[in-house]
């Protein structure tokens, strides 16, 4: 219910001029009214306040909003008193209320003591039928009933006005009755006339529309929320080398879901790609849209493409998909070995460096165009990312609200990671805790992605690289290196299988290269191996006869290795298989 009295600051104001004073005793009738006007000077006051009050019951954007702007609109200028019941739970477009029709207050304004809550109603046969009817009805004759029920219901005392002094308007949408307002004059004004029944019905039916416009806003923005979120990554991956933590709130309840969405997506060689981006606009294309655009990342970062070629490909992909939606994008890779970053970015506001001695440095990147623009160039920065060191990448939620521009909303962020480095670096958790207590909640519009990445590097010797160009003898000369190594590091235990894997593998590149190929090892959690070639014919698991030469290279692999598969990369392939640790 929501109930206000007599005393609430009077509105009713049309183009900065007051309401007729006619319309605070009820509207007056008859060929001349007391001061000698016309009838029809109270006929343009209540035409006024009607289209002040129904233009101020629309500007609700939610049910709460709507409902209170109905009760302001209603008292005290047309009554003294204003109660609401909704059906509870509320139908919508698609459902009907099932079972007996229950009504349940809704909220309460009130200058004196307020209304007691009361549980939900279940409405008798009468009263249904009454409100089903779409029709306002004096609290008399008919209606009598239906209104001393409804406001018996809210609590009210049992000495309210009855019979001319009460309305009972239903609140009927373009679907479903959805409950009914209740106005009540006190014994001070003058009785409510059959032309103010036309003026309550005006109300209700606004109310009622508005009720409907803020459930479908709040079904579509709960739909747009859980499908972005479905689309987000669930969980981040535990990779070696680097620590991962992430945020995201959806934007606030005045405004739909937006675009917004990060990605962390592991890349050959203990490496990771690192995304943020942000679909322009609020809707549920929007978030449809970032569904579509984080798919093609995802298959990009697969081919292991430079940052600038990934967002290059995925303009192009973006133009494909016909929407006239752009959207910003950052894309960048980090190696835990080399303890460099390559970025490139598309329109997006810059990340942050915090360094391990508490400077946070915004990263001064060429900005791009937007995803979706088309015909643009990108380009690849590489920069340190050294050990301990923290990259925050975010949207421009984080930085930028109504009263706070991006520059000034990055220096805020800056100095607050500053402060909380202080004394080292500081948990992930925290740090992405104490980055979102920098948002301006009350003029917060727009959705907050955030990812942050703490590089924790690898030792050089954990890792070896070499370059072999391909003739008969270099699947010997790889796996003579290769024990070599092991046994340098402490896991001979794993040399023969180790070699006998290196071996055919290399022997597999040499048959479709001529260009020197890659053999690469990586000591973490496992042993991980991997040949580098030019060549982009992927090696297939097939079957060997029993009289075939070769051909069971794969099913040694297959058999003796932990895990192991082929990538296509930038001017090639990687093959590369894993071995536990002893």
């Amino acid at each position: 219910m929501t109930g206000v009295r007599d005393g609430e600051p009077a509105v009713g104001m049309s183009g900065g001029e007051p309401v007729s004073g006619a319309a605070r005793g009820g509207f007056r009738h008859g060929r001349r009214t007391r001061g000698g006007r016309p009838a029809r000077a109270a006929g343009t006051g209540r035409l006024r306040y009607l289209d002040t009050a129904t233009r101020r019951i629309a500007r609700g954007m939610s049910l709460d909003e709507t409902l209170a702007e109905l009760c302001r609109a209603a008292v005290p200028l047309f009554a003294d008193l204003a109660v609401v019941h909704l059906y509870d739970p509320l139908p919508t477009a698609d459902t009907a209320p099932a079972g007996p029709a229950r009504l349940a207050l809704h909220s309460v304004y009130r200058t004196a003591a307020p209304v007691p809550e009361a549980p939900p109603h279940a409405g008798t046969g009468r009263l249904t039928k009454l409100l089903q009817s779409g029709r306002p009805v004096f609290g008399s004759g008919p209606g009598a009933a239906a209104a001393a029920e409804l406001l018996a219901a809210a609590g009210l005392p049992e000495d309210v006005p009855s019979g001319r002094r009460v309305i009972v308007a239903p609140l009927r949408g373009r679907h479903h009755v959805l409950g009914g307002v209740t106005l009540v004059r006190g014994h001070g004004r003058r009785t409510f006339t059959d032309d103010d029944l036309l003026v309550a019905s005006q109300l209700a039916t606004h109310a009622a529309l508005g009720v409907d416009k803020a459930l479908a806003h709040g079904h579509e923005a709960s739909v747009a929320d859980t499908l972005q979120r479905t689309m987000l990554p669930p969980s981040l991956p535990a990779l070696v080398g680097v620590r991962l933590a992430s945020r995201y709130l959806p934007a606030s309840r005045t405004a739909e879901v937006g675009g917004d969405w990060y990605d962390a997506i592991p890349l050959p060689g203990n490496r990771v790609a690192l995304v943020i981006g942000d679909v322009m606009g609020h809707s549920l294309t929007s978030a449809a849209i970032m569904g579509q655009l984080r798919t093609v990342v995802h298959t990009l970062a697969g081919l292991d493409l430079p940052p600038h070629e990934v967002l290059h490909h995925l303009d192009e992909q973006a133009g494909r998909l016909g929407s006239q939606h752009l959207a910003t994008c950052l894309y960048a890779v980090y190696d835990p070995v080399s303890r460099r970053l390559l970025m490139a970015n598309a329109g997006h506001p810059p990340p942050l460096l915090l360094h391990p001695r508490g400077v946070a440095e915004a990263l001064d990147l060429p900005s791009g165009i937007p995803i979706g623009v088309g015909g643009g160039s990108f380009e690849t920065t590489e920069t340190a990312a050294p050990t301990g060191a923290t990259l925050l990448l975010y949207t421009d939620g984080l930085v930028e609200s109504r009263g706070s521009d991006i520059q000034t909303g990055m220096t805020r962020l800056r100095h607050r990671l500053r402060a909380l480095a202080a004394d080292g670096p500081p948990p992930l958790e925290p740090l992405c805790e104490a980055a979102l207590g920098t948002l301006d909640e009350v003029g917060r519009e727009d959705d907050v992605a955030l990812l942050a990445a703490r590089f924790e590097g690898l030792l050089p010797e954990t890792a070896a690289n070499w370059y072999l160009t391909p003739h008969p003898r270099t699947a010997g000369q790889a796996r003579r290196l290769v024990r070599r190594t092991l046994h340098r590091w402490g896991l001979d235990a794993l040399a023969d299988t180790t070699e006998l894997l290196v071996g055919e593998v290399v022997a597999n590149a040499v048959r479709v290269t001529t260009r020197p190929l890659t053999l690469r090892l990586l000591r973490t959690d496992v042993l991980r191996v991997e040949v580098r070639d030019d060549s982009v014919q992927l090696p297939r698991l097939g079957h060997a006869e029993p009289d075939d030469e070769s051909g069971r290279g794969l099913f040694l692999v297959d058999h003796l290795a932990v895990g192991w598969g082929a990538t296509r990369v930038s001017g090639g392939k990687i093959v590369w298989f894993e071995q536990r640790l002893p």
